[in-house]
């Protein structure tokens, strides 16, 4: 149900942030700058000219350290590691750590955390690419979403968000009820980006664990739930697979082979005060969680 590699050594070369953990700050940030206590940081135009993904050695081309764990309901594997002062232009020495834990009730479970000894900005999230159908044979543009988002940040055609955050009612990414990802796609398509890569808004309060999307094959009845405590979320529907690279089974993934749903802070907010703010100071804790919750409709065709 996503897509992959069958080979843990494909991980370490290129491949599009599949499975990852991207850090330390997800998503974009315009013009490969930022104010970060007082002083301007430069960081890697890994996205010419602006800063993704934490750069192109962020946190989800970097190795970690790892040990399995057990707690009550739970159990999984603990990923630790520290990114330096100056990793990618960041300032601060971090202290990152993920646990990734197979629940008892169903489930999978990210607790993402991380503590500073210098202020930095800082915004974790993961990068697994859905598709489930078959796991990229096939599009996803027949799966049908829905989001637990009433609002979302526009953006340029380069994935820069413009400041405001606007009503989805009425545009594309109007998905509070249940819509096939390609119902809109024509709209989307003439906006430049190639199919959806764009934040929304949550509903809820942030820091408190709720529902984010609901996605589901009409084929097979799969049906995946993400919850956060996290204030937004990245739509992207792999617009940029092209059929170069192969992955588990031998399956080249073409374009919209998945879709990926990642839990975020807002993109850019260096830039714009009124978003939720990615500045992490000495003696706070960044922390946040991730649920994947599977199951299956008895709707499904197969």
């Amino acid at each position: 149900m996503v897509l992959g590699f069958d080979a843990v050594e494909r991980y370490a070369g290129p491949h599009p942030h599949l499975g990852c953990v991207v850090g330390r700050v997800a998503n974009r940030i315009a013009g490969a700058s930022l104010p970060v206590a007082g002083r301007l940081v430069r960081l890697a135009a890994n996205d010419p000219p602006h800063h993704l993904h934490g750069g192109p050695a962020g946190f989800g081309r970097r190795v970690w350290e790892a040990a399995p764990f057990a707690a009550p309901g739970r159990r999984g594997v603990r990923f630790t590691r520290t990114s330096p002062h100056g990793e990618e232009g960041y300032p601060g020495t971090l202290h990152a750590a993920v646990e990734v834990a197979l629940e008892d009730a169903g489930g999978l479970r990210l607790e993402l955390s991380a503590r500073c000894e210098a202020e930095t900005v800082l915004s974790l999230s993961h990068h697994p690419y859905w598709n489930l159908c078959d796991a990229g044979e096939s599009s996803v543009l027949d799966h049908e979403l829905t989001l637990f988002a009433s609002r979302y940040t526009p953006m340029d055609a380069r994935g820069i968000p413009s400041g405001e955050i606007a009503a989805v009612e009425g545009t594309p990414l109007d998905f509070r009820r249940p819509r096939r990802l390609g119902e809109a796609w024509h709209a989307v398509l003439a906006h430049g980006r190639g199919g959806f890569d764009h934040n929304l808004a949550l509903d809820g309060e942030p820091g408190a664990l709720r529902p984010a999307a609901r996605l589901r094959d009409p084929e097979s009845g799969r049906v995946l739930e993400v919850w956060t405590t996290l204030p937004g979320l990245q739509l992207y529907t792999a617009n940029g697979l092209d059929g170069s690279v192969v992955g588990r089974g031998g399956v080249a993934w073409a374009r919209h082979a998945g879709v990926c749903l990642e839990p975020q802070l807002f993109p850019d907010a260096p830039h714009h005060p009124h978003f939720p703010s990615m500045v992490l100071a000495p003696g706070d804790t960044w922390r946040h969680a991730i649920e994947y919750r599977l199951g299956v409709d008895v709707g499904g065709r197969r």
